[in-house]
């Protein structure tokens, strides 16, 4: 009689993960008919209600170097979104999967790596898609550099994965707080250079602003679109790599130290 085959730590998560990942596929992409249509509809409205805005500001294409204005705005645009996924699908990633914790091996951790990777990915394929679009109808909106392109996107990514570990222990524990991160996405768009560039604004205000990660994560991305795009003054790829390393630390910190609190509730 052959004996059992123990699986290793590594084998079970990684078959939790799979098994997350297709319940989460599943609910994403077919519980609601409309999901993907808003993915897309979302950005596209935006782009439109900017391009009208900009018949009115002329001006305001011009302070943006070696770049179009739409290809720019468009790439910002869905840089933010993904790092947006973190700040608000997080919020009910936990609750979701509450009665999965009855199973020993699933962690609250899990649902929100699930649920980041599978965001993520979804935005991947909206990226391409207007990828796509774009250079169908002529625009420059195909990277110059595809490799480092990709790196400042999982680099995004990245980013919105170490807020969404936090956030989703905090709405857990306090829900109050999920009303004031969602109030904060519109301005949060703003400040980020997400649909009009920094580069304008005074030095004093400036140098508050290059204290967010997003721009600087925004403004690289942009760089490997447009090879010789003008960045904003101070965009920092080291300081943007340490926001992501101490947000996803201290995320990982909080599920390790709330776990059962998480888990409980």
């Amino acid at each position: 009689m052959s004996s059992l085959q123990t699986r290793t730590p590594w084998q079970v998560t990684r078959s939790v993960w799979f098994a997350m990942f297709m319940r989460e596929a599943v609910s994403r992409t077919m519980a609601n008919r409309m999901g993907w249509f808003w993915m897309i509809a979302e950005p596209v409205a935006f782009v439109t209600i900017m391009i009208l805005i900009r018949t009115q500001l002329r001006g305001a294409s011009r302070l943006i170097i070696n770049a179009e204005f739409i290809p720019w705005m468009i790439t910002g645009m869905m840089g933010f979104f993904l790092v947006r996924e973190g700040l608000t699908r997080s919020q009910g990633a936990i609750s979701s999967a509450q009665a999965l914790f009855a199973y020993r091996q699933v962690q609250p951790v899990d649902t929100v790596l699930v649920r980041t990777y599978m965001d993520g990915m979804l935005r991947t394929v909206v990226l391409v898609l207007f990828i796509l679009g774009g250079l169908g109808l002529g625009m420059h909106l195909f990277p110059d550099n595809v490799i480092k392109a990709l790196f400042s996107w999982i680099a995004l990514w990245a980013l919105g994965l170490g807020l969404a570990l936090i956030i989703s222990v905090c709405v857990k524990l306090i829900p109050e707080t999920g009303k004031i991160i969602s109030m904060l996405s519109m301005p949060l768009m703003i400040i980020s250079g997400v649909i009009l560039p920094l580069n304008s604004l005074p030095h004093n205000i400036l140098e508050y602003l290059m204290l967010n990660p997003i721009v600087h994560g925004l403004e690289l991305l942009r760089l490997r679109f447009f090879e010789n795009y003008h960045v904003v003054s101070g965009t920092s790829i080291t300081y943007l790599w340490l926001w992501i390393l101490g947000l996803n630390a201290l995320g990982l910190l909080m599920h390790l130290r709330y776990k059962e609190r998480l888990k409980a509730k």
